[in-house]
């Protein structure tokens, strides 16, 4: 009988390691372009983002550089909110990986997986593929783009048929 639970639970442990794909990320992020205020376009959703309508995240590199800070907010039941952070980047894979604090020390990795050339809209992910954004500089994205950027995520093995558009009616 134990031998019969042990063979379960190895099991188990290994079909939830088995990995997809590498999540490839862009080549490389100029972390000063980076920095500012981003408009969430679209997500798929996660629990502390439920039911909020005008996500934005802030990024902002501290003053001694070792780390970006973060803030991320949405009005929720008419009340504006936010949940602070801190982001570590991995300075070998060209700036597109990090590690993400919001609650020490538990951390969660973000890679940037699509980035326009200007800096005007960005797409990121982690690699267990639960998490995924699309962002802009503005609080609206072309349909043709938004479409696109759908299909690139679909294409790398994101469940985009579960994407939920964030709503921007903001003052």
């Amino acid at each position: 009988m134990k031998k019969r639970i042990l063979i379960l639970l190895l099991s188990v442990f290994l079909f939830s390691c088995s990995s997809k794909p590498d999540l490839p990320v862009v080549e490389k992020v100029d972390i000063g372009k980076y920095m500012g205020t981003w408009y969430e376009i679209a997500a798929l959703p996660i629990t502390a983002k439920k039911k909020c309508t005008c996500n934005k995240i802030d990024f902002e590199l501290a003053d001694d550089k070792s780390y970006i800070r973060i803030i991320e907010s949405c009005i929720k039941k008419e009340k504006q909110g936010a949940i602070l952070g801190k982001a570590f980047v991995d300075e070998s894979s060209g700036n597109a990986k990090w590690d993400v604090e919001h609650f020490w020390p538990f951390t969660d990795e973000l890679f940037i997986i699509a980035l326009a050339d200007d800096y005007s809209w960005c797409m990121t992910g982690n690699p267990n593929r639960k998490e995924l954004s699309i962002y802009s500089r503005k609080s609206a994205l072309a349909d043709s783009l938004y479409n696109d950027l759908v299909k690139q995520a679909s294409d790398l093995n994101f469940d985009t048929s579960r994407i939920v558009k964030v709503v921007h009616n903001c003052n």
